[in-house]
């Protein structure tokens, strides 16, 4: 269902504007309660005990930590490059560089230091989340802190994996991710080896060397370089896993830690597959039921066939994908999953959704293919950036499960009655990294970060992405855990329109109050 006259495209690009806007966000026990989660600073213990900012845990590693940044003018922000080695274990061999991006405090001469910030993904720019974070932060907080957003190792800016041309990505990302034969099954993991393969041929030696204990241990030069005592970090969704890695290896240097949209690093591929399997099943619902609530929802007037119908036209996309502008890019399956789970992550983008759905049920897919491009940040002219091909080769070396397609089968319906619109992608991606090439140089370390002070954690009950259960059980497993709830929809709570949830982020950052450990907003 095309829409001719002007007014018709001013309000679709308008609500296309908004999804752009969500991509740049989203673009993601105490032993002593009483003491650890009460209303004194945070970073003090980390000042105390902690010894001179530049001085690394390794001497070996001197050269990095004391390396100075050349700051530089960009787009009204500062940027710069800050070289880390590409093994931790070998420190004397070669380098890559880091790209970071600075938006200078308001208020200077009240500076408490530097803010680093993460999106998420694993994969998604953490230099252009700089550039976007000051517009809905707390007015305070970009006042007190210089903000600091850093490009994962491996990730855009900074030295990046190369995992093959457009055509390559794009074969990779339509590989039916709901097979119906052995044939079918055996080439979704092949995919995935596939592009593995073609990372380490493009990429070297970095391939191997994108884990996130190694981007922990990345960000903790960073925090040297700019001369800060302690961390003060907020990272979202996956960030949140960084941020927690960090916490467990450097937990004497943790300042003000905010993690938001909490995952469970617990958690193997299965067990992340599954709980987003049933958080997006929870997210799909609340929009559906929403929708169906609104004068000219296409999906009726009833939710549960509103579900229904969403999953009939998913599923038909298996054997008759739709026509799109686009000749040569059809709305496969695997697209029209990625078109309806994206505007999940944020409520405002529902109406997005709304128009997607609306033209799919009529037989056009160009809006559908443009929310799905959204996500994989895919434009007319290929990939404008790697964010697509960096998240399988971090979260594959994280990986500490290994599922084949024997047990993805019969996880089948465990994973549809959680979910019975999106079940079956989820329970099949579980075998992603099964047959990925290369593993991490060091293993993830359990987290429970003892002796770091209160570390915030927020979660949203009706989070698609990272289900609330994970911020109950990342709170729970850090000793100093601070659990923050948002009653909401969409991904992360911070920024997200709940002024509580604001409220006790900002107060936490700039004057180090400790909200009570279970507060709800």
């Amino acid at each position: 269902m095309g829409v001719a006259d002007d007014e018709g495209t001013h309000v679709r690009g308008r609500r296309l504007a908004v999804l752009a806007a969500a991509t740049a966000i989203l673009v993601a026990g105490c032993t002593s309660a009483q003491d650890a989660r009460g209303g004194d600073d945070p970073t003090a213990a980390a000042t105390s005990s902690a010894a001179d900012v530049r001085t690394p845990p390794d001497p070996a590693l001197a050269p990095y930590y004391e390396q100075q940044v050349d700051w530089r003018s960009c787009d009204g922000d500062e940027c710069a490059d800050v070289e880390v080695p590409l093994d931790y274990a070998n420190p004397d061999g070669e380098r890559i560089a880091l790209r970071l991006r600075k938006h200078v405090a308001g208020r200077p001469d009240d500076r408490v230091g530097t803010l680093f910030v993460n999106p998420g993904g694993p994969g998604v720019s953490g230099v252009d989340y700089a550039a976007y974070f000051p517009r809905v932060a707390g007015e305070a907080v970009t006042d007190r802190f210089d903000v600091v957003g850093f490009d994962p190792r491996g990730v855009g800016a900074s030295s990046a994996l190369d995992c093959g041309d457009t055509a390559e990505v794009d074969a990779y990302v339509e590989t039916d991710q709901t097979p119906d034969d052995a044939s079918e099954e055996q080439a979704l993991v092949e995919a995935s080896q596939t592009l593995g393969e073609e990372c380490e041929r493009g990429s070297g030696a970095l391939a191997s060397h994108v884990s996130t204990v190694e981007a922990a241990r990345d960000l903790d030069v960073l925090r040297a370089v700019v001369d800060d005592q302690a961390l003060h970090y907020l990272g979202a969704s996956y960030g949140t896993k960084l941020g927690a890695t960090y916490a467990e290896l450097f937990a004497d240097r943790v300042g003000r830690m905010v993690l938001d949209g909490a995952m469970d690093p617990t958690l193997d591929s299965e067990g992340v597959n599954l709980g987003q399997a049933e958080g997006f099943q929870t997210a799909l619902e609340a929009y559906v039921a929403d929708c169906v609530e609104t004068a000219g929802c296409p999906l009726g007037e009833d939710t549960d066939a509103g579900l229904e119908e969403i999953g009939d036209l998913i599923a038909s996309l298996d054997d008759d994908p739709l026509p799109t502008s686009d000749p040569d890019r059809p709305l496969t399956e695997a697209l029209g999953f990625y078109a309806v789970a994206y505007p999940l992550y944020n409520e405002a983008s529902w109406p997005v959704l709304t128009e997607a759905l609306a033209d799919g049920l009529d037989g056009d897919g160009d809006t559908m293919l443009f929310v799905a491009d959204q996500y994989l940040s895919r434009g007319s002219d290929g990939y404008t950036d790697n964010s697509t091909v960096a998240f399988p080769a971090i979260s594959c070396l994280d990986d500490t499960g290994d599922v084949s397609l024997d047990e993805a089968r019969e996880s089948l319906a465990e994973f549809e009655d959680v979910s019975p619109v999106l079940g079956r992608s989820f329970a099949w991606s579980a075998v992603g990294c099964s047959t990925w090439p290369m593993e991490a140089t060091e293993p993830a370390p359990e987290i429970d970060a003892a002796g770091a002070p209160p570390i915030l954690v927020v979660g949203t009950t009706r989070d698609p992405a990272t289900p609330y259960a994970w911020a109950e059980a990342l709170a729970d497993q850090l000793d100093s855990g601070v659990l923050v709830t948002r009653d909401g929809d969409g991904h992360t709570g911070y920024a997200a329109g709940n002024g509580c949830v604001d409220a006790a982020v900002d107060e936490y950052l700039v004057d180090g109050t400790v909200p009570e450990d279970g507060l709800e907003c």
